[in-house]
């Protein structure tokens, strides 16, 4: 009989979306709520202004469901992620995640009670004139206590933002803004709290205002009334009560576990010899988190990458067999049988793997490596250039000389290149290689590259022309473009890490610059990106060449020096 964890609606992809989903409407929350604050920096007036259209959103039948619905699904869901992490070893942004957002709950608590729920039950007006007088004449320490709780929220939500979308493709060029917005929206909040306090806190504010507005909440039964006080008691209790028990059920049923394991354990061996032992149930990552072995995964273990694959050394027919999310990861990589993700393969038996990737410790890698970019299938556009006889050119030139010339070029193609929007990858002796659509759509993408291959044409005519008298036989260019799939991510070691494309797109790209110089042409193109920019290739010579490793030939466009430095006009 299938477990619930493994029926259809309560898959394990469904409950990330859900913990995602309400992440999400939380962090909405938040944010709308602390730009509310922030308008406290105009006066209290406008920060009440803006409160009205803020509780217009969230305190109507439906913002209330979905927003203390998205509380408790989040929280059982993250509780339920505790208690199914065999391992508390874990990187430091999982970890501080994890403990800022099981502070929330406890620091936020009070404040809940004493707006929301004394509201409801008292009509309490809860506005701004009213909390920052309690927060910051009343009770400062409170005050500071909130203070610290909106930096806590904030960070909880920023980080669990980030590890979601840090793998987007978008998401490198939008970083900056949003690290701005991460910073100055908690900062700007705090600074409208604070001018709101002092404001308050002046003794000509209270000749200011109609005191009668607040005064209701002076003769309310929540400030007068024993039972009152006695019941927000009672519901405070409970929640801080219902939350720590909650809590101290994860443990105690993780400690529960721990101790039946312990008849109950597994052996998994590694190539160096290392043997750890772990009980039944545990990933082959989590073994090797709780050995202390290096082992990437890039996704944090969650079947999203095939960077922590193991190869399994014996019978893996034995093992249990991989579940919905494995398989298509797997697929996806065309991985051998006994090939399998060590983040989702618990065995239930002694089992020797040995890690595909080969690891690296955390301090052998420089600030921020793991962060980059772990490596993303996209499609692009990769071209490739190169002087043609480059080593008939230089050879009776000074060496300074021959910098001198390459720099010329480099510059000449490098401009090129992102002036059509692209990016330099690499320079390779005296050739080049240069991507197109890490950000944008396919067809924009090989649009660019024939723009930038026009631009570098016309160019290097321009500088042949210059050192024509220095050299003894023209200066000339072959280019390569192909457009299709390849892996995109940051490549290297130690401080020389960039980010860069592997696959056959790439190796394509640099057959076709080649098949440019044997055909004494100046750029080749490949079917697919004449077909994507929308060129009009009338008039433009089409052969198909054999390439290695592809078992059909390619067609592709040959385009003459003489017209290699006019643009190709688009169909008509």
């Amino acid at each position: 009989m299938a477990s619930i964890a493994d029926t259809r609606f309560f898959s394990e992809r469904n409950i990330r979306r859900a913990r995602l989903g309400s992440g999400l409407v939380l962090f909405t929350f938040v944010a709308l709520h602390l730009s509310n604050h922030a308008l406290g920096l105009v006066s209290i007036d406008a920060a009440d202004d803006g409160r009205r259209l803020f509780l217009a959103i969230w305190r109507n039948p439906l913002g209330t469901l979905i927003f203390y619905g998205a509380i408790f699904v989040h929280i059982a869901l993250v509780l339920r992620s505790l208690y199914m992490r065999r391992s508390l070893v874990m990187p430091v942004g999982e970890m501080a995640q994890i403990v800022l957002g099981l502070a929330i709950p406890l620091l936020l608590i009070d404040h809940v009670v004493g707006t929301r729920i004394v509201h409801e039950l008292y009509r309490y007006i809860d506005n701004y004139e009213t909390i920052v007088r309690l927060l910051w004449i009343t009770s400062f320490g409170t005050g500071i206590r909130q203070a610290v709780t909106l930096v806590v929220v904030w960070a909880h939500g920023c980080i669990g933002l980030r590890f979601w979308l840090r793998y987007r493709a978008w998401y490198a060029g939008f970083a900056p803004l949003l690290l701005a917005f991460a910073i100055l929206l908690p900062v700007l909040a705090l600074l409208g709290f604070i001018e709101m306090g002092r404001t308050i806190a002046e003794p000509d504010y209270e000749g200011l205002v109609d005191t009668g507005r607040y005064q209701e909440n002076l003769n309310s039964r929540y400030q007068t009334d024993p039972e009152a006080l006695q019941q927000i008691a009672l519901i405070r209790a409970g929640l801080y009560g219902g939350f720590s028990l909650a809590l101290l059920s994860v443990v105690a049923a993780r400690a529960r576990r721990k101790w039946k394991e312990r008849t109950d354990q597994i052996a998994v061996h590694f190539p160096g010899g290392e043997i750890i032992k772990v009980p039944r149930g545990f990933t082959v990552l989590e073994a090797s988190r709780l050995g202390g072995l290096p082992h990437y995964s890039a996704c944090g273990g969650k079947g999203q990458c095939s960077t922590c694959r193991v190869q399994i050394l014996g019978n893996y027919q034995r093992l249990p067999p991989p579940g919905e999310l494995e398989q298509r990861t797997l697929r996806r990589i065309n991985a051998a049988p006994d090939v399998r993700l060590a983040c989702q393969l618990r065995p239930d038996h002694d089992v020797t793997v040995a890690p595909l990737l080969i690891p690296a410790t955390e301090t052998a890698l420089p600030a921020n490596a793991q962060e980059t970019s772990p490596g993303r299938e996209r499609e692009i556009a990769v071209l490739f250039c190169d002087i043609r006889n480059f080593t008939t050119l230089t050879e009776t030139r000074l060496p300074f000389d021959i910098v001198f010339l390459l720099n010329r070029y480099f510059a000449v193609a490098g401009k090129a290149v992102e002036q059509a929007g692209g990016r330099i990858d690499k320079f390779i002796g005296d050739g080049a290689m240069a991507l197109f659509g890490i950000n944008t759509s396919p067809e924009n993408a090989c649009r660019q590259a024939l723009s930038a291959a026009a631009t570098i044409s016309s160019e290097i005519e321009k500088l042949g022309a210059e050192f024509a008298e220095e050299l003894t036989i023209p200066l000339q260019i072959a280019i390569g473009i192909h457009f299709g799939p390849a892996v995109v991510g940051t490549m290297g070691y130690g401080r020389v890490r960039n980010l860069t494309a592997v696959g056959d797109t790439v190796n394509v790209a640099s057959r076709l610059e080649g098949a440019a110089k044997e055909f004494g042409a100046a750029i080749v193109i490949s079917e697919p990106v004449a077909e994507l920019s929308g060129a009009d290739m009338s008039g433009i010579e089409s052969r198909e060449i054999s390439v290695r490793g592809r078992a059909l030939p390619l067609k592709v466009y040959v385009i003459g020096k003489e017209k290699a430095g006019e643009p190709l006009e688009g169909k008509a």
